[in-house]
């Protein structure tokens, strides 16, 4: 048996897509290449200190930018294309995580209004061991402080919408998407239906470990 091809990608700033379908492929790959992938954060690497607000150093819609789309050859509306993911080890030695009003699940949105304030905006910064496999979290209002094993996964994983369409990275639907669950980490294989030729599969939004947040860029084998 033959080895498989490798393809080694980690996109320049202006080589990120934002959306799943409407974005053309950076590249075409067969069915069982082996991808090495750099990705970024959901906020583009934009939040890097406590004093960076998303509100201020993030532009809506541009968040979650994805690595891909990738052009997977033979693929065809109807097949399926499976994303198996080897391993995931964090690029940088930091994490970000936020609160943001009006958004998430722990506040009220613009479509779900409750009774409380809005939380207020504030920024975490993580300390990433990665030799150790460990994230250190330091609170904002006192002195603790905790250690939590490093466990790093992708928020979004997907393929081109059916039907000519061309969706948010921010939203989960039928072609995958920003999904944001722990189950998308090594070991793990994602199916995902292909709706359009060559499937156009993009990937992205890296955490350190699920529940921390939104965090650093993920290199994926």
């Amino acid at each position: 048996m033959s080895d498989p091809q490798v393809l080694a990608f980690r996109p320049d700033a202006g080589q990120y897509a934002w959306t799943f379908g409407g974005a053309p492929p950076v590249a075409r790959i067969t069915p069982g290449t082996v991808c090495e992938l750099w990705t970024e954060d959901c906020f583009a690497g934009r939040v890097r200190s406590a004093s960076d607000l998303v509100s201020q150093v993030c532009e809506f819609p541009f968040l979650n930018p994805q690595t891909g789309p990738f052009w997977v050859e033979g693929a065809e509306p109807g097949d399926t294309v499976a994303v198996h993911f080897v391993s995931l080890e964090p690029a940088r030695s930091w994490a970000a995580s936020t609160t943001v009003p009006l958004f998430g699940a722990l506040t009220s949105t613009h479509l779900t209004a409750t009774l409380q304030d809005p939380l207020p905006e504030v920024v975490w910064i993580w300390e990433l061991d990665r030799d150790k496999g460990l994230c250190q979290f330091t609170a904002k209002d006192s002195d603790f402080t905790a250690e939590l094993p490093l466990n790093p996964m992708h928020g979004t994983v997907g393929v081109a919408p059916a039907n000519l369409e061309v969706r948010s990275a921010l939203v989960p639907d039928a072609f995958g998407g920003n999904m944001d669950t722990p189950e998308m980490r090594a070991g793990v294989t994602c199916y995902l239906g292909v709706n359009v030729e060559g499937a156009l599969m993009s990937i992205g939004d890296g955490h350190a470990r699920p529940g921390e947040g939104e965090t650093c860029g993920v290199a994926v084998e």
